[in-house]
């Protein structure tokens, strides 16, 4: 099992590289993660909802992603607290100290997919969450401790020099853990180093000294994770990508943004110039189209996008002749109406929305988790994707829909002029003939850029990675 020292460590990365490394030697690997905080999810292909993470880690491992991987998934929402997911279906909301009691009951449910796991494979990594010295929560925890001590499974410790003070975090952790949760722990791993890893030396052996836990590599940053899917929105950073084409999209990066890896194959093109907008700084006038991404509180982010002003740029933009994109829930923001009869992100009412559709959003409680496959309308254009959503929109702009799935339904809406359109469904950019439509339509030239193949040669890569510096062999003799 691999906890942290505090959240964004690199704890995610560290499993999908090991799995992608243990799978090449030959070894059955399976990821798990017993309970997850995010809003940037995945859905398998039975219709199960889990971490985006686990379902990257799970295609280092080769494996199709399932909700066993990930049995308890929370995700925030606004004022209605985190939605609580277990085994990929929604089984209700909590705030943050009614959480607490629910743990013990869902324990029993994490043990039974981690055996099920167990007995599938050669080797399970696990996975933990947030920071192993959080002793605030210990009580029926299911994420850290409290999940290693009920399997006996063997810990390493990741701590991040990058954010500084990696010492004082390692050594911190022994100091305030149980003495024994701190026995679980055989070795720690130093995570994202720059520089000469000769003057770090000295840090590694005053840790292990300290510690007593075995040093297990001291693993350079890598810079190509920015290629992989983030597990949540405190990885993302505002500002623009580093392409230098001459078409530039603009995102704003709202305070629940979800299913933001949906924007990661259009950053990774070379003739586009991507940029996600903090709160407080304006729509950039050069963008010739705007994207509102996903949300898991649809109603709360429409309000901020408000409170940062970004109607009015957004109003500047499409009288300069821009366009507006919008997927899952930036698509219900541009309707007119967004109602929730039943307060499922908040208090039962409705808002107005954006005005940039035709059409009108209800908030239902059947949540749709599917995976799709279909083509465009326009040009019969062959995509995959997944629908994640809750909502029914309808209205005259849905009678000109933007894709037809396998199965006869219609998805998404554009507005009578053309300039402005959105769909439900997530994580159609990445495939390359798609995206090349998408910007040729939007006056850019698509690079030969293949999506996937760069996801597997990354993969492939951040395994090499930690195989030159971490003890792999250790690892594997830790393991029982």
């Amino acid at each position: 099992m691999f906890q942290g020292t505090g959240s964004d460590v690199g704890k995610s990365l560290v499993v999908a590289g090991l799995a992608r490394a243990l799978t090449r030697r030959g070894y059955r690997v399976a990821p798990f993660k017993p309970q997850n905080m995010s809003n940037n999810a995945a859905v398998t292909a039975d219709g199960a909802e889990i971490g985006r993470a686990q379902a990257l880690q799970a295609r280092a491992a080769r494996l199709a992603p399932t909700a066993d991987m990930n049995p308890v998934l929370l995700k925030p929402q606004g004022a209605a607290g985190a939605q609580v997911v277990l085994r990929g279906k929604i089984i209700g909301s909590a705030r943050a100290r009614d959480y607490q009691q629910w743990k013990a009951g869902l324990m029993s449910a994490v043990l039974e997919s981690y055996e099920r796991l167990r007995a599938s494979c050669d080797i399970v990594l696990v996975e933990g969450a947030g920071s192993a010295a959080e002793i605030n929560l210990r009580a029926n925890d299911i994420a850290n401790m409290g999940f290693a001590r009920r399997v006996d499974v063997p810990v390493v410790l990741v701590g991040d020099i990058d954010r500084g003070g990696v010492i004082a975090q390692l050594v911190g952790c022994k100091a305030v853990l149980d003495p024994d949760d701190a026995a679980l722990i055989r070795g720690f791993i130093v995570n994202k180093f720059r520089g000469d890893p000769s003057l770090f030396d000295e840090g590694m052996r005053f840790i292990a000294e300290r510690t007593g836990w075995r040093p297990l590599g001291l693993a350079p940053f890598f810079a190509d994770a920015a290629r992989l899917p983030a597990e949540d929105a405190f990885g993302l950073r505002a500002g623009a990508s580093s392409g230098e084409g001459g078409l530039t999209i603009a995102a704003p990066l709202l305070p629940n943004i979800a299913n933001f890896d949906d924007l990661d194959p259009l950053r990774a093109e070379p003739g586009v110039r991507f940029i996600l907008v903090r709160p407080g700084d304006p729509l950039p006038a050069e963008a010739r189209l705007v994207i509102l991404p996903g949300s898991k509180a649809t109603i709360a982010d429409l309000s901020a996008f408000r409170a940062a002003g970004w109607h009015i740029d957004l109003a500047a933009h499409i009288r300069r002749g821009g366009r507006v994109f919008g997927i899952c829930g930036g698509y219900q923001m541009m309707g007119r109406r967004i109602a929730d009869p039943q307060g499922l992100e908040g208090p039962p009412g409705a808002v107005e929305g954006l005005g940039l559709l035709d059409m009108e959003t209800v908030f239902e409680t059947e949540k749709v988790l599917k995976q799709v496959r279909g083509a465009t309308i326009a040009e019969n254009i062959p995509f995959y994707g997944y629908e994640m959503h809750a909502g029914r929109s309808e209205g005259p702009d849905c009678a000109r829909p933007l894709l037809r799935f396998e199965d006869g339904r219609r998805d998404g809406a554009i507005s009578a002029d053309g300039r402005c359109a959105g769909v439900y469904v997530h994580g159609f950019f990445a495939d390359d003939s798609l995206r090349a439509a998408f910007l040729r339509d939007h006056g850019a030239s698509a690079s030969d850029l293949s999506y996937e193949q760069s996801i597997e040669a990354t993969l492939d890569g951040l395994a090499e990675h930690f195989e030159r510096h971490l003890d792999v062999d250790a690892l594997l003799e830790l393991a029982r």
